[in-house]
């Protein structure tokens, strides 16, 4: 028999079963304790891929409605309505 090797009859000891077993135990805890910050750093990567849509179409609802935002002029033009009506046949 090749030294080192075991026979199908030995069994390894008890202190590399607990061994085995606390590592397996400690595996599990860890993953354990990285599912709840996982769930909610999806729960805010998927509520920040809403609000970036949402704001994405304010903002287009906001040049369509004429509204001026900071840096820009705002030019008011009066009599559009009389320059339509004189222009339209």
């Amino acid at each position: 028999m090749a030294r080192g090797r075991r026979t199908r009859s030995q069994r390894p000891s008890r202190s590399r079963l607990a061994l085995r077993w606390l590592g397996a135990a400690v595996l599990v805890a860890v993953a354990v304790a990285y599912v709840h910050p996982l769930r909610s750093y999806l729960a805010a990567r998927s509520t920040l891929a809403e609000r970036k849509h949402e704001v994405t179409s304010l903002a287009a609802q906001n040049r369509r409605l004429g509204l001026v935002k900071p840096g820009e002029r705002l030019f008011i033009v009066k009599g559009v309505e009389s320059w339509k009506k004189r222009r339209i046949p």
